[in-house]
């Protein structure tokens, strides 16, 4: 059941690895990395109550020593105070430029402890041990590191590329329901960004993926890395494609800061409903179908997910605020704010060309139905 997902990208080039047990076979598959036998790893409390013996274990059959730092769990932790005792306690470790880190966690820890690593002794490997959906699929993937700012999400960081990811999908059963959802609505977006025929098959088999049958969840992880893979490897800095790999979020950063990176609201949780306006906005703009946002809204509901912005609890900004909001993202270049939008299921484009009036009514008549 285990599979292999090569991201190509040169001297730089490395495998996700995909499957069940693979938490206990981490020894075997990061020894051939290693110039001395011994790790650090970068984790969370969370995580590390769940997970930390399994991998010490794992690394152990391998003769493998290994010493860790568990950081407090949440976004919170992707900020300069937590950043700076990562890389104090890295230094503490005596890690060398030959050394490995590994990031044991979901994708605050992995975003942190890539960051972390592309600036210690400037750069050292990295090891991407993903124990959320989200991270599996989307963030341990593509080498993008960093910390978030007041200002904004990830907007401190780095590119650097790990030298393996192991994607044990046996971890994803210590999930919570919401957190698991959450990561599914990255899942989701590969399919509206790019292959109508794998949403087509979420549509009939993301029920399985949520209750937990291993090949389907297997099936859903590798078509997304795949996916990821292929776009990274044609643009590996986002200086084109890989935009569309930010479909949704647009959206989704402006909700997460307006509802201060809290519980409230989960990132894919916000990508989800991003999604769901990114294909409202594409129709209004006459660009797809009027059947695609409500195809989009039909599947997210029955997983049982949010899909509009009535589903984000407490009060919200009014339109022109999130707009604001929208202004802080990444991808605005020149002033100019870049949308993903679609002309159908399966087939996103990158524009700048989007009157901010558009913008302005779908997210009022988002509003007027919370």
């Amino acid at each position: 059941m285990h599979q292999t997902v090569h991201v190509e990208l040169g001297e730089r080039a490395y495998d996700v690895e995909i499957g069940p047990d693979l938490l206990g076979q981490s020894g075997a598959r990061i020894a051939p990395l290693l110039h001395r036998p011994k790790v650090a790893v970068l984790t969370d409390e969370n995580v590390a109550a769940l997970h930390l013996d399994g991998l010490r274990d794992g690394l152990f059959t391998a003769g493998i020593e290994m010493s860790s730092l568990a950081l407090p769990a949440g976004e919170a932790t992707k900020s300069w105070p937590h950043f700076e005792r990562a890389v104090e306690w890295l230094l503490a470790e005596k890690v060398e430029r030959r050394d490995v880190v590994i990031a044991l966690g979901g994708g605050v820890i992995g975003d942190l402890a890539g960051f972390a690593a592309a600036v210690l002794r400037r750069g050292v490997r990295f090891v991407q041990i993903p124990t959320s959906l989200l991270a599996q699929v989307d963030s341990s993937v593509g080498g993008k590191t960093g910390i978030n700012a007041p200002q904004g999400k990830n907007l401190i960081g780095a590119f650097h590329q790990p030298s393996l990811v192991l994607a044990d999908t046996s971890v994803l059963g210590t999930m919570t329901d919401r957190d698991f959802l959450s990561g599914y609505g990255e899942v989701v977006k590969y399919g509206l960004l790019g292959d109508a025929d794998f949403f087509e098959w979420l549509e009939d088999n993301g029920t399985d993926v949520a209750g937990g049958n291993m090949a389907a969840r297997v099936r859903a992880v590798t078509r997304s890395v795949q996916m990821k893979a292929d776009i990274v490897a044609r643009d590996e800095t986002e200086q084109g494609d890989r935009a569309l790999l930010n479909l949704g979020h647009t959206f989704c950063h402006a909700f997460e800061a307006a509802t201060g990176y809290s519980d409230r609201l989960l990132h894919g949780e916000g990508v989800a409903i991003g999604c769901a306006l990114a294909f409202e906005l594409s129709s209004r703009l006459g660009l797809c179908p009027q059947e695609d946002p409500s195809r989009v809204r039909a599947h997210l509901r029955t997983m049982g997910m949010k899909t509009d912005l009535a589903d984000i609890p407490g009060e919200l900004p009014g339109a022109e605020a999130l707009v604001d909001l929208m202004a802080q993202d990444k991808k605005v270049i020149d002033g100019q704010l870049r949308f993903i939008l679609a002309r159908g299921i399966g087939q996103a484009f990158v524009t700048s060309d989007v009157p901010r009036d558009a913008v302005l009514s779908v997210l009022q008549d988002a509003l007027a139905t919370t």
